[in-house]
This record gives C-alpha cells, structure tokens and sequence, in this order.
C-alpha cells in the first residue's frame, strides 16, 4: 500500500460529539425534536447535503442556515476555550506514516477553507500532501468522487490506499472509490454492512498503527 487518505471529523478532530451537542443545545433551545438522529445522519455529507436532509425530516421551511449560525457559534466558542480535540493516535499514526513512506491526503466533507484553518489551528497541516474539502466537488460521500480525487491527486492508483473513516458515509464512498477502507470507532456503531465493506475495524488510530505495522511484516517475510 502506497498511501493512506483520512477523513476529518470524527477520525483526526474529535469534533463529532461536539456538532452532536451544539444541535442538540439548539434543538432544545429552539424546541426542535430529534436533532441528535437527524444530525447523525449527515455525519460524512457536505453543508448542502445536510441541509436537504434537516428540510425532509422538518419541512421545506425549516430555516436550517439560521439554526446552523448557533451551532457554529456554540462549536467555535468550545474551539475558543479549549483548542482542537484531537482524536488519540493522531500525531503517533502521522509520524508513523511519513517514516514508513506513505503519501498521506485528507478528505473532508467539510468545506475546504474550515479544513485547512482547524489543521493549522492543531499544528499538524504539514503533515498531508494533500487536503480535499467538500466544496471542490459537486458529488458528496458516500459517492467516490472525493476519494477519487484524492487519489489523483497523490498520484496513486485507489487500490493501493487505505481510507480511515467512521461514518458509514464515508465508508461507503472509499469503498466505491476501490481503496482499502478502514473503520474507526466513534459515534456510530459498526453494522453488518461496514464489516463487509471495510478491510478492519478498529477502535482507536493506535489499532490502525498495529495493523499497518503487522501488514509490513507479513510482507516483508513473503519476499524473503
């Protein structure tokens, strides 16, 4: 494998539950039901996306872009106050992967400009060769377009990649793309469909380290 490409939210930042509880503050405050399901299931789509699927659970006049100004500012008061929470194995599977050869993209539903800014905002943007947010295409995940893109970009063919993800959105677009995905545990649960679709499971980006390095391994005894 020549590389390995991951999504953002949920999987580097520990921003999930964060968006998770900005809505459901907003939600309560401005009494609007099951913010935490109807959140969840944009969990790996872009803004636009995630608004169409806001209007279908609360009607077409539902005013999500009004709602969604209060949920930035809850995040980005937590932001303010705390810093980026990094997901644990971050800069440990980074590191990993730079002394191991690997390219190294980041693709994000997010929009491009937030993506770059919260990765200076932790200190670890030199580290991808290559960023992707989800305003650079038109298709959002679970379609391939954005791991497609990721690919070309590094200059790989999307077999030879791992993705790390957590939702299954983003799953099912790494999969159609052709790469290797591999599922990082965070809010939602793994299903019967990831595990068909993943080549593993892990609860944590250590796990991920560990399988990579015993993936090294085994390869390294098969040329000997």
């Amino acid at each position: 494998m020549e590389a390995v490409v991951f999504d953002m939210d949920g999987v580097i930042f520990d921003t999930e539950k964060l968006i998770l509880k900005s809505w459901e503050n907003v939600g309560n405050q401005f009494h609007i039901r099951n913010t935490k399901e109807t959140c969840q299931k944009c969990f790996g789509t872009t803004n636009d996306v995630s608004r169409e699927i806001f209007k279908v659970e609360y009607g077409q006049d539902f005013p999500y872009d009004e709602y969604k100004e209060h949920v930035r500012k809850l995040f980005n008061q937590y932001l303010k106050e705390n810093g980026m929470p990094l997901k644990e194995g971050v800069k440990e599977i980074l590191q990993y992967l730079k002394e191991n050869g690997y390219k190294i993209g980041l693709a994000s539903s997010t929009r491009t400009q937030i993506v770059k800014e919260e990765l200076e905002m932790a200190g670890i943007k030199q580290w991808f060769d290559i960023v992707l947010g989800g305003d650079l295409l038109k298709n959002s995940k679970p379609e391939p377009d954005i791991y497609l893109k990721a690919c070309e970009n590094l200059g790989i063919e999307a077999k030879n990649a791992y993705a790390i993800e957590d939702s299954y959105n983003g799953i099912r677009s790494a999969f159609r793309a052709g790469m290797k995905p591999i599922m990082v545990v965070d809010l939602l649960p793994p299903t019967e469909e990831m595990s068909e679709k993943t080549v593993a499971i892990k609860k944590n980006l250590f796990e991920v380290i560990n399988l990579l390095e015993n993936s090294k391994k085994a390869k390294q005894i098969v040329q000997k």
